[in-house]
C-alpha cells in the first residue's frame, strides 16, 4: 500500500492531499495521502503508528518541523543545514529526513520573475519555515538577509550557527527589496510588530496560502507594498519535490497551480 501523509495542527486546511493526489493521477502512481492532526509533542507516537499502518512517507509543518528533525535517524545535507525537517521517508528501522520547503520557494520565486541576486531581503520568523527557506536564499546570491523575530535571541542562536556575513539583525531605517513573513500572523496571531516602511515598494511574500494569507498581504498593501504574494506556489513545488523523493521522478506543477489558484483566490 502506498500510504502517505501530513502530519501538522492545524491541517483540516492542508492542500497536500489533493496535491499528490493530482500528481500520482498525472504519472499514473497509486497513493493514498491523507490529513494527521498531530499537535507539537506527539510527533514520535503519530509517526510509529502511521508506520505501523504501512505509512511509506510523510510531510510534516506547522509546528513540527524541529520536532521531526529530532526524530530522524538519518538527514539529507539540506536538511542538516536547516534545522528542521518536512518530509519523512520510512524504510526498514530508517527514519530519513529531508527539507523541501528551500526548493519549493526558490521555484516558486522563479516562476514569478522574482531575482533573487543582489536582493536586500527582510525575513520575518525563525521557526521552522524559515530555517527550511534561509540556506537556498543564501545561496541564491542574495546581497543580505535581515532576520525579525519576536525572540531575537533565537536570531541570535542563528548568526551563530551559519555564519554568514550577509545574516544580521535589522537596523531602523533599511530598506528591503523583498519581505517574507515566515511568522504565525497569517494564522490568526497578532501582526509582527515592524516599521511600516519595511513593506514601502518591496515584494511581499507570506508563505501562508489562500484566504489565511490575506490578512497579512492586505497589511502589507496598504503600507506600500509593490506587489504581494501568497505561498501557495510554493506548497505546490515543495510537494513535488517531496514526491521525487519518495517515488523517484518529479511530476510537472503547471495543471496543479492552475487548479488550486482558481480555487483559492
Amino acid at each position: 500500500m502506498n500510504l502517505y501523509a501530513v502530519f501538522g495542527y492545524p491541517i483540516t486546511h492542508s492542500l497536500s492531499p489533493r496535491i499528490h493526489a493530482q500528481f500520482g493521477r498525472q504519472l499514473g502512481i497509486a497513493l493514498t495521502y491523507e490529513r494527521r492532526a498531530v499537535p507539537a509533542g506527539s510527533l514520535a507516537a503519530a509517526v510509529q503508528s502511521f508506520r505501523e499502518e504501512g505509512g511509506r512517507g510523510a510531510n510534516v509543518t506547522v509546528p513540527l518541523k524541529t520536532e521531526a528533525y529530532a526524530l530522524a535517524s538519518t538527514r539529507t545535507p539540506r536538511a542538516e543545514r536547516a534545522g528542521a525537517v518536512n518530509t519523512l521517508t520510512f524504510r526498514d528501522d530508517v527514519i530519513a529526513g529531508d527539507n523541501t520547503d528551500g526548493d519549493g520557494l526558490l521555484a516558486d520565486l522563479a516562476y514569478h520573475k522574482v531575482a533573487l541576486p543582489g536582493a536586500r531581503l527582510l525575513l520575518m520568523g525563525a521557526g521552522g519555515a524559515a530555517q527550511g527557506i534561509i540556506g537556498p536564499l543564501l545561496d541564491a546570491g542574495v546581497d543580505r538577509i535581515a532576520v525579525w523575530n519576536r525572540t531575537q535571541a533565537r536570531v541570535q542562536e542563528w548568526l551563530a550557527r551559519l555564519r554568514d556575513d550577509r545574516l544580521r539583525e535589522p537596523v531602523p531605517g533599511d530598506s528591503y527589496d523583498i519581505v517574507i513573513n515566515a511568522t504565525a500572523a497569517s494564522l490568526g496571531h497578532a501582526l509582527p510588530p515592524v516599521p511600516d516602511a519595511v513593506f514601502r515598494g518591496a515584494l511581499v511574500y507570506d508563505l501562508a496560502y489562500g484566504p489565511v494569507a490575506g490578512r497579512f498581504l492586505a497589511h502589507a498593501q496598504a503600507q506600500g507594498a509593490g506587489r504581494v504574494l501568497d505561498g501557495l506556489g510554493m506548497l505546490i513545488e515543495q510537494a513535488a519535490t517531496a514526491f521525487c523523493v519518495w517515488h523517484g521522478v518529479r511530476p510537472d506543477t503547471t495543471d496543479v497551480r492552475a487548479l488550486l489558484r482558481g480555487e483559492t483566490v
